[in-house]
């Protein structure tokens, strides 16, 4: 039996976990910057031909959330989303699910993904797109922290000599 702290150190969840890392990157990127980052990265270099096991295809999902983040499942409703599948000429595969209606945007984070799981690829893909990616987006955070901490208000709450 496996336990939490065999997950730790499983090399296997190490992967997984970085994966897992990546595709969150992909898909919560900007459209216009992944495509920014997928052509410099094909201009820099030739890209291997791909063949789509499913194409773009546009649907709906359930989002659902917990109370207090801890209790009961509830439906938030519906959103629309892009998947896709292709594999690369050895095999790889590489898969996307993106929030909107961007079929290109799925196929690029698709493509991205089955090059960053090929060890002649990752490094090459890790630093021209997954890191400027990321960049962008702890910036886009950042900025919108600080927008909302400007308009923070604080409450408080003066007590009373009698109780």
């Amino acid at each position: 039996m496996r336990t939490a702290s065999d997950a730790r150190t499983d090399p296997e969840h190490d992967d997984r976990q970085q994966r897992a890392d990546w595709l969150r990157v992909l898909a919560l990127a900007e459209t216009g910057e992944l495509d920014h980052a997928m052509r410099a990265l094909a201009d820099s270099t030739d890209l291997p031909a791909y063949r789509w096991i499913r194409s773009p295809e546009i649907g709906m999902t359930m989002v659902q959330g917990r109370t207090g983040g801890t209790g009961a499942r509830l439906n938030l409703g519906e959103m629309t989303v892009t998947r896709c599948a292709l594999s690369l000429p050895d095999g790889v595969v590489g898969v996307a699910y993106v929030q909107g209606r961007s079929a290109r945007h799925a196929e690029q984070a698709a493509l991205a993904d089955a090059l960053l799981q090929s060890p002649t690829w990752h490094a090459h893909v890790r630093e021209r797109v997954i890191a400027p990616l990321a960049a962008s987006r702890a910036a886009r955070c950042a900025r919108h922290a600080d927008d909302v901490s400007r308009t923070r208000v604080e409450f408080f709450t003066l007590s009373r000599g009698d109780e």
